[in-house]
């Protein structure tokens, strides 16, 4: 039947309650696609080492899924066979920013889910906002553990695991590979994610090694690139190892202005987030840094079907190899489509969002890293372990020699337990055998 005039007009009313009755957003309704929001940054010190890296991957990942390419699990085409189409966003611009930009998402571009964010703090300002919105969210990189263990939420999710665990993680490795260290300094971004960080690495260095002196804490603003204050208070202080959280430019200028200043001459330093400096700075990365990527991701991703695929297929489009927030990014894409056709929805349909949700919370999943399970956050917090190495350039291969790997049970606290009280406890019930 031809449509008349009057059934236009109405059209997105019907659209509307068809959406509210389904559960399933009016925009998919409108293009039979599964639109999805994918936030990261585009522009700014953290886009060469992070954002757009992130953004390389999920393409990838997205083109690899419609066309049904990528491997098993995850052969069938799309979510359900709905073709996925994304919503690009840069990250750039601070939380409040982002803030607007996800109301845009969610209320003009009627995005059915978003996968984004790599600043802890526009995670803390965006989560309780996408719970206002009733709108499925999936954090992919940033790492505060205050987003569950402050809050509970229905419609967030995150796939990738907690700062602590990375900080428990690298402190059992100086514990494993430097048994002597008999003091530390940290320098750390003055945010969520920083402090967390050094929060977390200090006092599982003080459980670790009970004698272990603190000598000097600092917190420089988050992207200032310019550290001398910082370095000089160090490099006085003289501690047998450093800690570092920075990430993206803020890591890479540290790197470079500590090796100007001999601050790797004669101490340690572990960069928790060094892997994604691997390649962009070889010739530059301290030999012998430990350096960690948030997982076992990257370097330290295991040998898989789907990590094979996804190293080859990152090489071959990019021309270098992927690193954590590439694999970061990809694990949460993979998150929400298992969880979305566990749903059950059928073939070419739409699951609703309380479904997916249904199905996503307390899930297990494949990834290129291995399985994750949102074992954490009433099931919306992965759980995964944790894994470090030093760093080595084998002529001009850049590469990491000792890897250790921590299992989750080894650097995670359990549900329920907060990591700072887990921590000063003394980590009761770790399993690091």
């Amino acid at each position: 039947m031809k449509p008349t005039a009057r059934t236009l007009r109405f059209a997105p009313l019907f659209l509307a309650l068809a959406a509210v009755v389904t559960g399933v957003p009016a925009q998919a309704a409108e293009n039979g696609k599964f639109r999805l929001g994918i936030v990261t940054f585009l522009s700014g010190p953290a886009s060469g080492p992070f954002g757009v890296p992130a953004e390389n991957a999920a393409k990838l990942a997205i083109a690899a899924l419609n066309a049904g390419t990528m491997p098993a699990p995850y052969g069938a085409k799309g979510i359900n066979g709905v073709e996925i189409e994304t919503v690009v966003v840069d990250e750039a611009g601070g939380a409040t920013k982002q803030v607007e930009e996800f109301r845009n998402l969610v209320e003009r571009q009627k995005v059915d889910a978003v996968v984004g964010y790599i600043s802890s703090g526009d995670c803390l300002a965006v989560a309780p906002v996408a719970e206002e919105l009733k709108a499925l969210t999936v954090f992919f990189d940033c790492g505060t553990p205050r987003i569950f263990e402050d809050a509970s939420y229905t419609y967030v999710f995150r796939t990738g695991p907690i700062a602590t665990t990375d900080n428990i993680g690298a402190a059992r490795y100086v514990l494993d590979t430097q048994p002597t260290t008999k003091s530390i300094a940290g320098i750390n971004q003055n945010y969520a994610w920083g402090q967390d960080s050094w929060n977390d690495f200090k006092a599982a260095m003080q459980v670790l090694f009970p004698q272990v002196q603190v000598k000097t804490e600092q917190f420089p603003k988050l992207g200032a690139g310019q550290y001398g204050a910082e370095l000089s208070a160090i490099l006085v202080e003289n501690p047998d190892l450093v800690h570092s959280s920075f990430w993206g430019g803020d890591m890479e200028a540290l790197v470079l202005q500590g090796a100007a200043r001999g601050l790797f001459d004669k101490r340690s330093v572990v960069l928790t987030c060094g892997e994604t400096g691997m390649f962009r700075l070889a010739d530059q990365m301290p030999e012998g840094a430990i350096i960690g990527g948030r997982g076992p991701y990257g370097v330290f991703a295991p040998d898989n079907p789907l990590n094979a695929w996804f190293r080859k297929e990152y090489q071959a489009a990019y021309n270098t190899p992927p690193t954590y927030p590439s694999y970061k990014i990809v694990q949460a894409i993979l998150g929400l489509k298992n969880a979305a056709e566990k749903a059950g929805a059928g073939a070419g349909k739409l699951p609703g969002t309380d479904v997916i949700i249904a199905a996503f919370q307390g899930s297990s999943f494949e990834a290129p890293s291995g399985t994750v399970a949102m074992g954490l956050g009433k099931g919306h917090q992965a759980v995964q372990g944790i894994a470090y190495g030093t760093f080595k350039l084998d002529g001009k291969t850049p590469s990491v020699a000792n890897v250790r790997h921590y299992a989750a049970e080894c650097v995670t606290p359990p549900e329920g337990t907060p990591s700072t009280e887990w921590i000063k406890a003394g980590m009761p019930g770790a399993k690091c055998g």
